[in-house]
Parts: structure tokens; sequence; C-alpha cells
């Protein structure tokens, strides 16, 4: 801050909205910040503004490496997510609401699923956990190594949109509800990333509809 206040004009005017250029000087975080000051843009502080916009303009190596460990990046698509979305508190997986394009299939809570969501190439097994009229909700349980149990039965869904997710931010930002988002599920077995619109939220538990996994 001791470079910043001494390249400031120092005349403690409070044109800036700061009884004095300390005052300012400790709250200048960029260049926009910096134009609130109105004689900084005149030819005697000239080379001095430079030098300010050269000073905020950087970014300390820790910080960098810290924002960089904020951002969530799909792997098979290698697109960046808003936030990654882990599961309800003790709960496995995020819970999904899915609809089978096979609505003659009689499901029960507890059943084991065997389904392939649209648009998705990966095989999934899944505990249905509650049900609504034309959906069930499921916690993924794993992938095809499942079958070499012998005790392991399950009921052939065929092919599933997926409907909703519902499950806690664990890293990145919490959205808004209404806002349309870029989110990966923790336990996306591509790891790839998925859009929806958020329609509910309580702290960090999110409820996302109208899933797409065609993201830009």
């Amino acid at each position: 801050m001791d470079k910043i206040l001494s390249l400031l004009p120092g005349y403690n005017c409070g044109s800036c909205g700061f009884r004095q250029c300390r005052d300012f000087a400790a709250q200048i975080t960029d260049e926009t910040s910096l134009m609130r000051c109105p004689f900084l843009e005149r030819e005697l502080f000239r080379k001095n503004l430079e030098q300010l916009k050269k000073i905020v303009g950087k970014e300390k190596p820790d910080e960098k490496k810290e924002e960089k460990e904020k951002e969530v990046i799909g792997i098979i698509d290698g697109l960046k997510a808003d936030f990654l979305l882990g599961p309800l508190h003790e709960e496995r997986s995020c819970r999904e609401d899915i609809h089978p394009l096979d609505g003659s299939l009689e499901i029960e809570i507890g059943d084991i699923l065997r389904y392939r969501p649209l648009g998705c190439p990966i095989t999934h097994f899944a505990k249905e956990i509650d049900r609504s009229p034309g959906m069930y909700t499921v916690h993924i349980v794993g992938p095809l190594h499942r079958l070499g149990n012998n005790d392991f039965s399950f009921k052939d869904a065929g092919l599933c949109m997926i409907l909703a997710f519902e499950g806690m931010v664990v890293k990145g930002k919490v959205p808004s509800v209404c806002q349309t988002v870029k989110f990966l599920p923790e336990h996306c077995m591509m790891q790839k990333v998925h859009s929806g619109i958020v329609v509910s939220v309580e702290g960090r538990r999110l409820r996302i509809e109208a899933i797409d996994l065609k993201v830009w």
C-alpha cells in the first residue's frame, strides 16, 4: 500500500470519496477504482497513473495458484464448470430424478436399476430411494463391475431421461435461483460437465432441473 500511496497526488481533497489519500490507497484493487481520483488523469500525474495500473494489474503468484485450485474442469470435455455438486449429508451420491422411457416397468423403492441416461454412453446402476408419478429419485451405486456379484440383482430400466439433480455445492460458488449453470456431478463416471437451471437454493443445497449434457 505504501507504494500506491506514494504515487497518489497526496492532496487529501476528498474527491474520491475518502477523507485522505491513505484511506483511498487502502481500497484500490483495480484500474476502475483508480479512476475515482480525478487528478490522476491530469498530465502532471500521467506517469504515476501508468505505474499504478501496473501495480494493481499484477496478481500475486499465490493468488493465481489459489484461483486455479478453485476451478472445476470436466475431464472428458475440458470445459470449466461453475461448481462441483456433491451428495447431501450422509448420502452416497447426488440425488438424480430419472424418467424411464419404458413406462411399463414396475419399480419399487429399494430396487436397483440398470439404465442408460439419454445422451450418455455409459450404463448406470442406481438404487431407487423415492418416487412420484413418472419420476424416480435414485442414488448411483456403481458401474458395470457390480455385475460380478452373484447376489446382485437389478431391473433393466433401459433408456432414461435425467430430469434433475439435487446435492451440495462442495467446490465453487453457490448460484442463484433461476440461474442457468454448468456443473460437474461429483459421482459422474465420465467427469463431464452438465448444464441446467437452478430451481431452489438452501444454503449450499441445490436442486437443478432441465438437465442437459450439451454444453458449450
